[in-house]
């Protein structure tokens, strides 16, 4: 599907970052940072720009190959890693800041990831992650229809009980970005830090 997807010659999500990562940015540690879920590299070339050592990792090739694309044309360097989110290992102690913006795995995946997003944050390594709610459907401005894909307040800190939670809340929001979000939208928006 995701191949597909960005088969275009057009960033389908567009160029600029999240807004949510823009305006937050500040608060992720200067370091490396793992972008999981990144598609066509907006949000880690963002971040590149910034002085961010930036992984990338998507199961899309064809994103991650728009990715370097966008990271050369604003000459930066962004590693890209193509596997599957489950299968790929964080490591321990590795990460200054791992994004999630509009990752819409299914729960049972998405639980095993965030295990692994606590135990490969370094001690004051931050997560930061925007998806959208089961409210989102309604509004039918992107993310699809599967509920199970989609967060609450009550799933964030449930999923990831041993990071302290800096910033959680949700809200409608207008989220333009590219074809496939676009208009007004119900979110999560999460900033958490490991404090081990």
């Amino acid at each position: 599907m995701w191949d597909q997807r960005y088969s275009s010659e057009r960033y389908v999500y567009g160029e600029q970052p999240n807004d949510f990562l823009r305006d937050m940015v500040q608060l992720l540690p200067k370091g490396k940072v793992l972008s999981i879920a990144e598609g066509e590299g907006r949000n880690a070339v963002f971040l590149a720009k910034l002085g961010y050592k930036v992984i990338a990792v998507d199961s899309s090739a064809v994103g991650l190959t728009k990715a370097q694309k966008l990271a050369r044309r604003h000459n930066v360097y962004i590693e890209c890693i193509h596997t599957d989110l489950a299968e790929f290992e964080f490591g321990e102690n590795q990460w200054h800041g791992i994004i999630s913006i509009f990752c819409p795995l299914p729960s049972t995946i998405r639980k095993l990831v965030y295990q692994k997003v606590e135990q490969g944050l370094v001690n004051g390594g931050v997560f930061l992650t925007e998806s959208y709610t089961p409210d989102q459907p309604r509004y039918g401005t992107g993310g699809g229809s599967c509920i199970d894909t989609m967060q609450t307040k009550a799933t964030l800190t449930q999923e990831l009980p041993n990071l302290k939670f800096n910033h959680l809340v949700e809200l409608e929001r207008e989220v333009i970005e590219g074809d496939f979000h676009t208009g007004l939208g119900a979110v999560v928006q999460a900033i958490a830090t490991k404090n081990s």
